[in-house]
């Protein structure tokens, strides 16, 4: 009985800390999107014109995830995560609009799903041949992962920051399923 009771103690300690833990880990989380959201929303009341509008996440006003569409497509298209997308794009941080990614005359293509979830959100609002700017918060960019390699090219010192929020410029080429 003796060695039970130590057991259940022991136990119940454990998950007590973690329960701990997971509460100072969404706090935590809950206050870096406070922090973005006030970010984009003050950039964008400095910028009224860009008539940007908020993405819908799974029939939710809950992304944090804004785009414009700069200029308009020709092609509708299917969006799913297979989806490959070439692209040109210029990658800016939205504070300082410190250029940290730009793509020029090189067009990559990437699967849907194996990019950052901001771009997942906000490219399938875009049709091939238009443009689209997102504005991200880093909860759909890297979050409090710093980037220590992306934007060395640009002069971005030390590279992109934790807790990034981004802006993209997004030119979609090609949209294949």
């Amino acid at each position: 009985m003796g060695k039970l009771t130590i057991i259940l103690f022991v136990l119940c300690i454990a998950l007590a800390g973690c329960k701990k833990s997971d509460n100072v880990g969404l706090a935590a989380i809950a206050a870096q999107a406070a922090i973005d959201d006030q970010i984009i929303k003050t950039y964008l009341a400095a910028h009224p014109g860009l008539n940007a509008k908020r993405v819908d996440a799974a029939g939710a006003d809950t992304s944090g995830v804004y785009y414009i569409i700069v200029q308009q497509g020709n092609v509708k298209s299917l969006f799913t995560n297979s989806t490959q997308v070439t692209v040109a794009d210029t990658g800016r941080l939205l504070t300082s609009g410190q250029i940290f990614t730009e793509t020029n005359n090189f067009h990559p293509t990437y699967v849907l799903s194996s990019v950052i979830l901001g771009w997942q959100v906000g490219i399938p609002l875009g049709e091939k041949g238009g443009i689209i700017r997102l504005l991200i918060p880093s909860r759909y960019g890297y979050g409090p992962n710093a980037q220590p390699n992306v934007g060395g090219d640009y002069g971005l010192t030390g590279g992109l920051p934790a807790n990034a929020v981004l802006d993209f410029d997004i030119q979609l080429y090609d949209v294949v399923n």
